[in-house]
């Protein structure tokens, strides 16, 4: 029952002196595998392999399959390009809200791609060892909305034509909870929504357009007792409380480079929800050495050594040229880092 105990597994953690770490990784595993992102994100098997491989060789304490926001807009017969070394890309087409009558008829779950990434969930589900919690993801409402009339269009529409983008929210509210229904029945023990395009909303419009439609989604988590996680990319700092409104279990957020104040955030908002970050995954993790790396985390750590409710990882997912020793030294110094160890 991992929705009621989620921030008990992090809590237990944190009295006993250590913090769970769960970067946001996906793509660097596919190095160990030798794999691509085509044939990764469209055969489950070869999915499947990546994502083991990633656990025995970091042993991460929540793992997340490849992150892609494409699935469900190509399951909506939206036009997705399918590059091979890159994530698929949804490309703008004319959008016309009387198409929404004849989408409402798609049954997304007969959808070959999208039903990969479910079986994709069943192998981990199956091949994880029992501590490992076993993430998915599934876009956001504003952020689909935007893929299928142009995220552009959607941005205007909040001002101009709000009837409009709400009805097309709505729509993708309710194709987004059948999938996640999909990856609960599949064995997913957190849901991330992620939210990317909806950081240049106010406020007002987050909540109108996001995290209302979000506060269903995560109500179709909370009945099967998993756990929800609210992602938003970039600086969300205007964001926070209309996030933790939506009463998800977890937010994640972007790095301190972005605008993110971590410890700031920790102060604003109730111990109960879990806070997952917010080390740059193009930052020193990338692209510097295994030293600059552990202070990076050790600062990290330090910083928010007063709060329980807090999970190392990184403020979105790892490029897949970031260096193995890097990871390494992530995890590592993470692990080994004991609360109330070191002077702040």
């Amino acid at each position: 029952m991992i929705q009621k105990t989620l921030s008990e597994i992090v809590r237990k953690a944190y009295g006993e002196g250590r913090r769970l770490v769960a970067p946001l990784m996906g793509f660097p595993g596919l190095r160990l595998t030798g794999s691509t992102v085509k044939l990764a994100q469209q055969n489950y098997g070869e999915h499947y392999g990546v994502l083991r491989a990633l656990v025995e060789a970091f042993k991460p304490d929540i793992v997340f399959p490849l992150m892609d926001l494409s699935v469900e807009a190509n399951a909506l017969g939206r036009y997705t390009v399918f590059p091979k070394q890159d994530s698929a890309t949804v490309v703008k087409e004319h959008f016309d809200i009387a198409e929404l009558t004849m989408q409402r008829q798609i049954n997304i779950s007969f959808d070959t791609r999208l039903l990969g990434y479910v079986e994709t969930m069943k192998l981990m589900s199956i091949g994880f060892p029992k501590e490992v919690l076993r993430g998915a993801y599934v876009i956001g409402p504003y952020s689909l909305a935007g893929l299928i009339m142009g995220t552009e269009d959607a941005a205007m529409a909040t001002v101009m034509d709000p009837d409009k983008l709400t009805a097309l929210c709505e729509f993708t509210t309710e194709k987004i909870q059948e999938y996640v229904r999909l990856l609960i029945g599949a064995g997913a023990q957190l849901i991330c929504i992620l939210e990317p395009s909806a950081v240049m909303l106010g406020p007002g419009q987050f909540e109108q357009f996001s995290s209302r439609f979000v506060r269903h989604i995560n109500n179709s988590c909370k009945y099967a007792d998993v756990a929800s996680v609210y992602h938003t990319c970039g600086n969300t700092m205007h964001l926070i409380e209309k996030m933790v409104e939506s009463q998800v279990d977890a937010i994640s957020l972007d790095s301190p480079e972005a605008g993110i104040d971590l410890p700031a955030v920790a102060d604003r908002v109730d111990g109960e929800v879990i806070l997952f970050g917010n080390m740059n995954p193009t930052g020193a993790i990338l692209t510097s050495t295994a030293e600059a790396v552990a202070h990076d985390v050790m600062q990290l750590l330090k910083a928010m050594e007063p709060y329980p409710n807090f999970v190392l990882s990184t403020g979105c997912d790892l490029p897949q040229e970031t260096p193995f020793e890097n990871i390494r030294t992530f995890m590592n110094t993470g692990r080994d880092y004991r609360i109330g160890s070191c002077d702040r």
